[in-house]
């Protein structure tokens, strides 16, 4: 019962966390467009816009001021936002995550890292949806399409950012049955970190399931090249057997 209430607790100041940044945030500006509005309005005798060169250019340049200011703000609240659903998810509340992450997207729309940790909720969400508010099918293709879009919005962005590109090659192997389609995420993920065991198994599954048997044999003798655990090792030849069997039959 004590850590229910936590758990509840900690769910409602994350809740209220959000609410307070976004109120925060328009009480501010609400604020800074009043202050901005009377100053640019004493520039002129009667309180309109500035009817001077002078005047004109002074208007401009708080202005431009002001942009600039809106922008280190705007940058700031979307910085809470991805803190805000880094928390949540981490707390496997992956449906509130999602939605913060959407906020912190509006004021960052080019940053792969959000893009990718959005995948990685919309990912769970998916293969954890049960039906209980409506079609299961529909609910499920749901988030994985927002996963894949996800993904491959991060890898758009940074061709280098090697998680996205396991998290796709994730979600067409197991969740999406795409296994054609994982080959290359996977392959370029190995690219980029080369002695990631687990990516290994994973592409080494597409493979054989694609009927591409040696590229299949090939990652689980280097699986049991580079594995110091028994039981990894011991996984691997197993399924190294499997794959020999079926290329010999």
């Amino acid at each position: 019962m004590k850590k229910i209430k936590e758990a509840v607790i900690g769910i409602l100041v994350l809740a209220l966390i959000g609410t307070l940044v976004v109120s925060l945030y328009r009480f501010q500006q609400s604020k800074i467009h009043r202050d901005l509005a009377k100053r640019i309005a004493e520039l002129s005798p009667r309180g309109g816009p500035p009817e001077t060169i002078e005047g004109l250019r002074q208007a401009i340049a708080l202005y431009e001021n002001q942009i600039e200011l809106n922008v280190k703000e705007g940058a700031q609240t979307g910085v809470y936002w991805k803190i805000l659903a880094i928390r949540l998810a981490d707390r496997g509340m992956h449906r509130d995550a999602i939605a913060a992450f959407e906020k912190a997207l509006y004021f960052n729309e080019t940053d792969p890292v959000i893009f990718h940790l959005t995948g990685e909720s919309a990912s769970v969400v998916a293969a954890s949806v049960l039906g209980f508010s409506g079609n299961i099918n529909t609910e499920r293709e749901h988030f994985s399409r927002i996963a894949e879009a996800a993904y491959l919005r991060a890898i758009q962005l940074d061709e280098t950012y090697a998680k996205p590109c396991f998290g796709l090659g994730l979600l067409y192997t197991f969740d999406l049955d795409r296994p054609a389609e994982a080959i290359p995420h996977l392959e370029r993920y190995l690219q980029l970190s080369p002695n990631d065991i687990k990516a290994m198994f994973v592409l080494a599954r597409a493979c054989y399931v694609t009927e591409n048997y040696e590229r299949a044999v090939e990652l689980y003798d280097r699986i049991i090249a580079r594995t110091k655990d028994p039981k990894v090792k011991a996984e691997a030849q197993n399924n190294r057997e499997i794959v020999r069997d079926q290329m010999y039959g």
